[in-house]
C-alpha cells in the first residue's frame, strides 16, 4: 500500500506538477483583488477535482462502452504521458503553458481562468486523465482504489496551496530551480511511462517470462 501511495504521489506530482502551474496562475490573475484570486484558485482546483474523480470511477466503464481494452489504454497513455516527459526534459511543456497563458492575456474579454485554462487542460489535463484512469485499473480491490484516490487528493490539495501562494512561491523558488526540478521530474516520469507501456503489452500480448529448465 505504501509503495502504491508514493508511485501515485509521484505520478500525480510529476503530471500536474503544481509548482508549475503557479507562475501561470499568478501572471493569468494579474491585476485581480486578492479576493477574487482566491476564489478563482479554489475553483479552478474544485472543478479539476470533479474531473479527475469522474473519470477514476467511471473511466474503466466509459472504456468499456467504447470497446478500448484497459491494455490498450495503458500503452496509448504511457506513450502519452512519455510525450509529456520528453517535454519537460527539453522544457518545451513549460513554454506551451506560457503560450497558452499568453493568449489568454491578450483576450481581454475572459477573466475568469478558473474553468480554462487552469482546470482543464492545466490540472485536469489529458496527462492527468491517462494517469489517473491508469493507476485506478491498476489497482485490485477498494483499499488500493482509496489509496489512488488519496494520493490524488494530496496533490490536488497541494495545487491548491500553490495557486493560492502563487507570488511568493515563485519569488522562492526562481526559475532556475524551478527548470531543474521539472527535468528531474521528467525523467521520473519518463520511466512511469515506459513501465505503463511494459504492462499494457504483456497484458495485450499475453508475453509469458523467460522458460525455466
Amino acid at each position: 500500500m505504501i509503495e502504491l501511495f508514493i508511485s501515485a504521489l509521484i505520478t500525480f506530482f510529476v503530471v500536474i506538477d503544481p509548482p508549475g502551474c503557479a507562475p501561470i496562475f499568478a501572471s493569468l490573475t494579474t491585476g485581480a483583488e486578492p479576493a477574487e484570486r482566491r476564489s478563482q484558485a479554489i475553483r479552478a482546483v474544485l472543478i479539476a477535482t470533479a474531473i479527475l474523480f469522474f473519470f477514476a470511477l467511471l473511466g474503466e466503464q466509459l472504456l468499456g462502452a467504447l470497446g478500448i481494452t484497459l491494455d490498450a489504454f495503458r500503452i496509448a497513455g504511457g506513450i502519452m504521458l512519455f510525450l509529456i516527459a520528453f517535454e519537460m526534459v527539453f522544457e518545451k511543456r513549460t513554454q506551451r503553458r506560457e503560450d497558452r497563458a499568453q493568449k489568454i492575456r491578450d483576450t481581454p474579454e475572459i477573466e475568469d481562468v478558473s474553468a480554462f485554462p487552469m482546470a482543464m487542460p492545466m490540472i485536469a489535463g489529458p496527462g492527468t486523465i491517462a494517469s489517473v484512469m491508469l493507476l485506478e485499473a491498476r489497482s485490485t480491490g477498494i483499499e488500493q482504489s482509496l489509496v489512488v484516490l488519496g494520493a490524488l487528493g494530496v496533490i490536488l490539495l497541494l495545487t491548491l496551496i500553490a495557486l493560492l501562494a502563487a507570488g511568493p512561491l515563485m519569488r522562492l523558488l526562481g526559475q532556475r530551480i524551478e527548470a531543474v526540478i521539472t527535468r528531474l521530474l521528467g525523467v521520473v516520469l519518463a520511466a512511469l511511462a515506459a513501465q505503463f507501456v511494459i504492462d499494457g503489452l504483456i497484458g495485450a500480448f499475453a508475453i509469458s517470462g523467460p522458460a525455466t529448465a
